[in-house]
């Protein structure tokens, strides 16, 4: 099971990983419980490129840290089986809204993949 791996290299580590994705997303997906940017990652020719991940689950906003990493746990299990969908590559960060703590796991399985979903649905057309 090791495609299914998440290593360093499909995570976003530092806070400039963070920003570039905050400051020029060229994708923005919604829903009423999470939000979803995504830019889309430069090419390197000597590694082919990887969508990366990165989460924001505030405190603010899921108050259970029990709730916040089962957010975190299920999106990650999510992007891994949908990344070799993501063409052009992509940085990714989700960012969740007040209510999503509040979820069970079907349907924040559910929330998720609707909003991959549509992110994979931008990607096709931009390109």
């Amino acid at each position: 099971m090791t495609e299914f791996d998440f290593s360093r290299q499909r995570r976003l580590l530092s806070a400039g990983d963070y920003r570039r994705v905050f400051d020029k997303a060229d994708y923005k997906v919604s829903d009423q419980h999470l939000l979803i940017l995504a830019r889309q990652v430069k090419t390197n020719p000597t590694a082919p490129p990887v969508s990366r991940l990165g989460l924001v689950i505030a405190k603010k906003h899921v108050k259970h840290a029990v709730d916040r990493n089962r957010i975190k746990r299920i999106a990650r299990e999510t992007f891994r089986t949908q990344e070799p969908a993501f063409e052009p590559a992509v940085d990714i960060v989700i960012l969740a809204r007040k209510g999503l703590g509040d979820l069970d796991n079907a349907a924040l399985h559910k929330v998720i993949g609707k909003q991959w979903r549509r992110l994979q649905k931008k990607l096709r057309q931009s390109s």
